[in-house]
Order: C-alpha cells, then sequence, then structure tokens
C-alpha cells in the first residue's frame, strides 16, 4: 500500500490535533492595516509583550496617519515595551508611509479588490513584509486562504513529512496552502493555529515530547528529533 499523499497526511494530522486541542475557529482580530503593526510587532516577541505594546502604540496614535507623521524616535517611545523598538519603529513608519504613496492614506481596503496573489505581492511589495507577514494580514484580517508559516508551522510539516527537509519557510508558503486547501480559509487556519500550538507545547525545537504527542504513530521523526 502506498504512503498516504502529503494533502492526505495534512488533514490527518490536523483532525488529530484539533481533536486534542480544540478546533480552532477563524474570526477576524483586526483591521489590515492593525494586523500589518501588530504582526511587525509580534516579530521576535512573546505574545503578551506584542499585545501591549500594540495597545501602547494605539494609545499614543489612535490614528495611522497620526503614526505615519510621526518620528520614528515618537514611535520608538511608543512600543518601547517591545523588543527590537529601535528596528521595528521606522519599519512601521516606512510600511505607513508606503501604503498612503499608494492610496493616500494608510489604509488597505483596496486589499478586498484583488485576488489573493496579487494582495499578497503588494504587501510583500512594503517594505519589510515578507511572506509570513503578509499572509497574516491575509487569513487574520480578511479570512483569505493563504497559510502563515512561522517556525512551528515550517518544523512540524518537515518532521511529518508534509514537505520536504529542504524546503525553506518561504518556499512552504504556497506548497501548505495548497495543501490544505486554497479555497478553504477555515481549513488553512486550523493547520495554522494548530501547528503553531502543537510546536509551542510538544513538538519543540530541541527534545520534543514524542510520548506526549497524538501524531506520534503517523510521524517518521517521532523520537528521532
Amino acid at each position: 500500500m502506498s504512503a498516504p499523499s502529503p494533502r492526505k497526511r495534512l488533514k490527518q494530522a490536523t483532525d488529530l490535533l484539533d481533536d486534542f486541542y480544540g478546533r480552532p475557529v477563524l474570526s477576524p482580530r483586526y483591521p489590515p492595516v492593525d494586523e500589518l503593526v501588530f504582526t511587525v510587532l509580534s516579530q521576535n516577541t512573546a505574545d503578551v509583550n506584542t499585545e501591549r505594546t500594540f495597545a501602547s502604540l494605539k494609545a499614543r496614535f489612535p490614528g495611522w496617519t497620526a503614526a505615519r507623521d510621526a518620528s520614528a524616535e515618537e514611535i520608538e517611545e511608543a512600543i518601547a515595551l517591545g523588543g527590537l523598538a529601535h528596528t521595528k519603529a521606522p519599519r512601521i513608519k516606512r510600511i505607513l508611509e508606503a501604503i498612503s504613496a499608494r492610496t493616500g492614506a494608510p489604509e488597505l481596503s483596496e486589499l478586498d479588490d484583488m485576488t489573493d496573489a496579487e494582495a499578497q505581492d503588494y504587501l510583500v511589495a512594503l517594505p519589510g513584509v515578507g511572506p509570513k507577514t503578509a499572509a497574516c494580514v491575509l487569513l487574520f484580517a480578511l479570512e483569505r486562504p493563504v497559510m502563515p508559516v512561522d517556525t512551528h508551522v515550517h518544523r512540524i510539516a518537515r518532521r511529518l513529512g508534509i514537505i520536504g527537509e529542504k524546503v525553506t519557510a518561504d518556499q512552504a508558503h504556497p506548497l501548505l496552502t495548497e495543501l490544505a486547501g486554497a479555497d478553504d480559509a477555515e481549513q488553512v487556519y486550523a493547520v495554522h493555529v494548530d501547528f503553531v500550538r502543537h510546536g509551542r507545547r510538544i513538538c519543540h525545537a530541541r527534545r520534543p515530547a514524542c510520548g506526549e504527542c497524538p501524531l506520534a504513530p503517523m510521524c517518521p521523526s517521532a523520537g528521532l528529533a
């Protein structure tokens, strides 16, 4: 009997993790620009610090036009609670300026009229925005079926043999989007959230807890990682 296809393996893993953790429910978190800035702030920063930092930024600049027109130093002061503020502040300012240069204001309503591919291309053309950040905006804010591949998603997909060992995180975005269901945002979201939760709790980069893992019976890496 031939081995299950990568698509079937991904579906099987997601079903098992849904049962283990509970099925994630997709619901827009923030408007697109808010989600974009939040994702920039989240890079290399714990979730709780990201939320505090984002709240501090919004309190200082209730509108994104005010943040765009502020100095990078003022933005840095507002996000000092989070990590890498000196790097993230000018990046946020450049992003808001780049959006405004195209639309006249720091808002992303024009994404509504774009295909997923067009919207992805538009977002990754912004300064400092990569495929994962763009995918977060499209999935979390607009409920588009585009997979954000972070370190947990990438690691687990490789350990399960869903993608090859040499596939990079950037290369994995379109591959895992297609395998999860390029027309099914709910399933793409479930894969992403399930894999992130599992990577944080059990399938660690070092010393994964394979003895506690509901995926161990189907995982070629169980006990070997």
